[in-house]
C-alpha cells in the first residue's frame, strides 16, 4: 500500500494524525506522525533523536544509569537509551496518551521493542507539569542520571505556550534539581544552536556544549542539521 492512515485524533494540542507510507525516494516504508500541519516525527529522518539517546548519555560515569526520556514520538531515543547496556530503568513521559498507545498496539514499529524491555515504562503525562510541580517521574527513583528531552522544535519555537517556563533560570533550576551529580540535561532542537539559550545553560550547569548533528535528507538531496545542548550537573564533592 502507498499510503496508509494508521489512526486520527482529536487531542487538545490539535488533530494528531498517524500514517505509513512508501516512498520511492527512499525505497522504504515510512511512519509519520503530524499534529495539524506540522510533522512531529518522520522515520525518514531519525538520526539526531538517536544521537540524543547515545550522547546523552555518553559521559555519565555510572554503572547503572536511571534515565528520562520526554517526548516518545517514534520511540527513536528510547530505544537508543535501552541499547545502552548500563541502563537500569527508562521512563518515557508524553502527554499524548494516542501515541503511547500506539506503541502499545504495535501501530508503531518501536512499540514491540519498548514494550518487551523490563527496564522501559511509558507514562501518560505533561512532563513540563511535572517538572513546574516537583512530582517524581518515577516514584522509586525522585532524582535520575540523565533527563533527555525531544518535545518542542526548539527553545523558542515551541508546541505549546505552557512549555515555556521549562526555558527559564527558574525551569532549568527545577530540572538540574532532579539529576544526580554528574548528571546529564539533553535537550534535542531543530534550529541552529542558540547562543543565549546555551549562555542560560551554563549559568545552571557545570559544563555545556551545543553539538550539531549533519544527516542526509533524501527528499531534499542535501544535507541537513539540528542541534543537541548538553549540560552536566557539578560532579559530587570528592
Amino acid at each position: 500500500m502507498r499510503f496508509e492512515e494508521l489512526d486520527w485524533r482529536a487531542t487538545p494540542l490539535g488533530e494528531l494524525v498517524l500514517r505509513r507510507r512508501w516512498d520511492p525516494a527512499v525505497d522504504a516504508e515510512v511512519h509519520e506522525i503530524k499534529l495539524d500541519d506540522e510533522y512531529l516525527m518522520s522515520s525518514l529522518f531519525t538520526v539526531s533523536e538517536t544521537e540524543l539517546g547515545v550522547r546523552g548519555l555518553a559521559g555519565i560515569d555510572h554503572d547503572e544509569i536511571d534515565v528520562v526520556v520526554g517526548g516518545l514520538g517514534l520511540g527513536y531515543t528510547a530505544k537508543a537509551v535501552l541499547s545502552n547496556a548500563r541502563v537500569a530503568s527508562l521512563v518515557v513521559v508524553d502527554a499524548l496518551a494516542e501515541v503511547i498507545e500506539w506503541h502499545e498496539r504495535g501501530l508503531i514499529p518501536a512499540g514491540t521493542a519498548l514494550r518487551a524491555d523490563p527496564r522501559c515504562r511509558l507514562r501518560h503525562g505533561d512532563f513540563f507539569e511535572l517538572v513546574r510541580t516537583g512530582e517524581p517521574f518515577d516514584a522509586a527513583r525522585p532524582k535520575v542520571h540523565a533527563i533527555l528531552v525531544d518535545i518542542d522544535h526548539s527553545p523558542r519555537h515551541l508546541l505549546h505556550p505552557g512549555h515555556a517556563d521549562l526555558y527559564t533560570p527558574a525551569g532549568l533550576d527545577r530540572l538540574r534539581d532532579r539529576l544526580h551529580p554528574g548528571g546529564v540535561f539533553a535537550l534535542w532542537s531543530n534550529d541552529p544552536p542558540d547562543e543565549d539559550f546555551t549562555g542560560l545553560l551554563t549559568r545552571h550547569f557545570e559544563d555545556v556544549r551545543a553539538e550539531v548533528v549533519t544527516f542526509p535528507n533524501p527528499l531534499q538531496h542535501r544535507e541537513a542539521t539540528s542541534t543537541l545542548y548538553l549540560a552536566t550537573t557539578a560532579p559530587a564533592a570528592a
